[in-house]
């Protein structure tokens, strides 16, 4: 059995990215008609340019609740938030402007990047029912890098379209449009009440 202890160590946060070097980075690969990940088809890439204006949007467009603002006054515990992540991802599109909003209301919230293709081993011991699916997040004590809590790689209603689709062996592009419509209604509510959850385990 893998543990986040093996994995993840203080050069890995190190390394990792901030929310706008990861931003900078999908900008520069798209501007070279690139992607992250090892995968460069016309797919990918026409999922990285809609993911590139679904991050703008919710960059621009995201409004933390009352009930995140107070969770985040409550941390008083210094944490890091390490998420694995691709360009491509659109679940990650969706939920990363979020998490980004929610680490900068505090400065006890350290948000850092990884790539998931490039640190399978870390990615291993998190799979969400024997898969690498993304976004993950693992909130760590930043002293110890204990961990405190996971979530992802989506909201709990969205990961249940998904089931619900792959028990019936449902091609994902059949039912992806479904997913980012229920994204649209939600308008990250679901996400930020799961958020304060998370939260609530570290204080």
């Amino acid at each position: 059995m893998i543990t986040q202890q093996s994995v993840i160590s203080k050069e890995t946060i190190e390394q990792a990215f901030t929310y706008q070097q990861y931003r900078n980075l999908l900008d520069q690969l798209f501007e070279e008609g690139k992607t992250t990940g090892p995968n460069q088809s016309e797919a990918m890439l026409e999922y990285a340019k809609i993911n590139q204006q679904r991050m703008k949007r919710l960059d621009k467009t995201t409004k933390l609740s009352e009930e995140v603002l107070a969770a985040v006054q409550q941390l008083e515990k210094k944490v890091v938030w390490l998420v694995l992540t691709e360009g491509w991802c659109g679940d990650a599109a969706q939920n990363l402007p979020i998490i980004n909003k929610i680490a900068e209301a505090s400065s006890n919230i350290e948000l850092r990047l990884i790539l998931r293709d490039e640190n399978l081993e870390i990615m291993d011991a998190y799979l969400t029912n024997g898969g690498r699916s993304i976004p993950k997040l693992i909130a760590l004590d930043a002293e110890t890098l204990e961990e405190l809590g996971t979530w992802g790689p989506r909201p709990e209603p969205v990961q249940a379209i998904v089931n619900e689709n792959r028990e019936k062996g449902t091609p994902y592009h059949e039912y992806s449009t479904q997913i980012h419509k229920w994204y649209a209604t939600d308008k990250t509510l679901s996400l930020q009440k799961e958020m304060v959850e998370l939260m609530g385990k570290m204080i």
